[in-house]
C-alpha cells in the first residue's frame, strides 16, 4: 500500500500500556530517540503490536511543529531534535525537511513561521509532535 504520508520513520515497540480504549506505545527509532503513540487498544490488538514489534511510525506533515529548542511544560509528548535540512517556501506555507538520528522528517508549518523563527539550511530545531498524531503500521 502506498501512502500520502511523508514521515515513516521505522522503528521497535519498548513497551505497550493498555487502558479501557487506548493504549499509548513506546517505540524506539533507528537513530535512537524514543516516540509515544496512543492508539487505540482494538489497533494493538489487530496489528499485533507488543514489546519487540518492528513497527512504522506515520505521521502527516501538518501535525509537526518546530521550535528553536526543547519545549518544557507542554503535553506533547514526542520532542525529535534534529537540524533544518532544506526549506521550500510558497505563497502561505513552508515544508521543512529536518534531519534526525536515522531519518528525515517533514512539518509543514506557514510561511511566516518560518520567518519568526529564522528556519534556514543548517538550523537546529525540535520537532513537537502529539502522541495522538501517531499512527502505527506493522510489516
Amino acid at each position: 500500500m502506498s501512502l500520502s504520508i511523508r514521515n515513516q520513520i521505522p522503528g521497535t515497540v519498548t513497551s505497550v500500556t493498555p487502558g479501557e480504549v487506548m493504549a499509548t506505545v513506546k517505540v524506539r527509532l533507528e537513530g535512537g530517540q524514543d516516540m509515544t503513540a496512543a492508539i487505540t487498544l482494538e489497533a494493538v490488538k489487530e496489528l499485533g503490536i507488543a514489546e519487540g514489534s518492528a513497527v512504522r511510525t506515520l505521521i502527516k506533515s501538518t501535525e509537526v511543529s518546530l521550535a528553536t529548542g526543547p519545549v518544557e511544560g507542554l503535553s506533547i509528548r514526542n520532542q525529535i531534535a534534529g537540524t533544518v535540512a532544506d526549506v521550500a517556501t510558497g505563497g502561505a506555507m513552508a515544508s521543512v525537511k529536518v534531519d534526525i538520528n536515522g531519518g528525515a522528517l517533514t512539518a509543514a508549518i506557514t510561511k511566516d513561521a518560518v520567518a519568526d523563527l529564522g528556519l534556514a539550511a543548517g538550523a537546529s530545531v525540535v520537532a513537537l509532535i502529539k502522541s495522538t498524531e501517531i499512527a502505527l503500521a506493522t510489516a
